[in-house]
């Protein structure tokens, strides 16, 4: 890091120290910092960078290509992820060194990925939370970003895992919320990693409402993913929503007819997108509800 170029911008817009760090820091933190190498948490210098028209990067050598090199790998980790392929996840993962990402944005991408893999994998606990308190106690305090409802979908995730429901809902309710009350920016992104993130917490919210069996909030937040695949022309989180489309109208015993559709649309997009483990899923609740329909015939 070139701290100088810090330096000299706050001189150059003859900005005193006391004037910078007010309402981020004290000045003890940013006089150790310009005179002595102490660099705050990334969030603080985030901050104190912003107010002097600079980003983190500006402060690293070569910092563009290292940049560039790490949104793209956390992208295509992203990739990984909505394919389920996990083990291609945990190898992409473990190769990062998170001390190497300068740029807030893409740390809290790498720490919800993190943190989500942790939940979605049974991992550790521990580590889960503090994947995500990296996010929600340092680099968005306000949670105001996607990447702290990511991370409630994974706290959520984790609770209903140990069947702790009224836990689960906490979190569930407040990405229930934010997707209500925010669909239009969310859906006015410009590029694909920044719709499959808002089809993440999409996906695993429908998924939880449907498992508490509250079909309405999510057949909801299914006709709304699948409304954004369709205006955005993208086919990687369709297999999944319509599979959801399917264990919603089992739920509700709709027509056979409606559950044999929605189940055959569902296995044609894993097809088209060679997602594998929703190819088994479908075929299992096929097995499954083909099953019960036999048995209710016959009582």
């Amino acid at each position: 890091m070139d701290i100088n170029i810090f330096i000299e911008r706050r001189k150059s817009l003859k900005m005193s120290q006391v004037k910078l760090c007010k309402g981020i820091c004290t000045q003890s933190t940013l006089s150790k910092f310009e005179n002595n190498g102490h660099v705050p948490s990334l969030n603080i210098l985030n901050k104190l960078c912003e107010r002097l028209g600079l980003s983190v990067d500006d402060l690293y050598k070569n910092s563009t290509d290292s940049t560039s090199y790490m949104r793209t790998v956390l992208e295509r980790i992203e990739r990984e992820f909505m394919m389920e392929s996990y083990p291609e996840v945990a190898q992409s993962l473990n190769e990062i060194d998170v001390n190497t990402i300068n740029n807030a944005t893409l740390r809290m991408q790498y720490y919800y990925q993190k943190g989500l893999f942790t939940a979605l994998t049974n991992g550790k606990a521990e580590e889960m939370f503090f994947y995500f308190s990296q996010i929600l106690d340092d680099l968005d305090e306000r949670h105001q970003t996607i990447y702290s409802h990511i991370a409630y979908v994974g706290l959520g995730t984790f609770y209903l895992r140990i069947n702790q429901i009224k836990e689960a809902t906490f979190y569930f309710e407040k990405v229930f919320d934010y997707i209500d009350k925010n669909e239009k920016e969310l859906y006015a992104k410009d590029s694909v990693n920044a719709y499959l993130r808002i089809l993440t917490i999409v996906y695993f919210t429908a998924d939880f409402y449907i498992k508490v069996t509250d079909f309405d909030k999510g057949q909801d937040l299914v006709n709304r993913g699948i409304r954004l695949c369709s205006e955005q022309h993208m086919t990687y989180y369709l297999p999944r929503l319509k599979f959801l489309a399917a264990k919603i109208a089992i739920g509700q015993d709709q027509p056979r007819d409606e559950v044999e559709n929605l189940l055959t649309e569902a296995s044609a997009f894993a097809k088209i997108n060679r997602n594998e483990v929703v190819e088994l899923r479908i075929n299992a609740l096929r097995n499954e509800y083909t099953e019960k329909f036999k048995k209710d015939s016959q009582d």
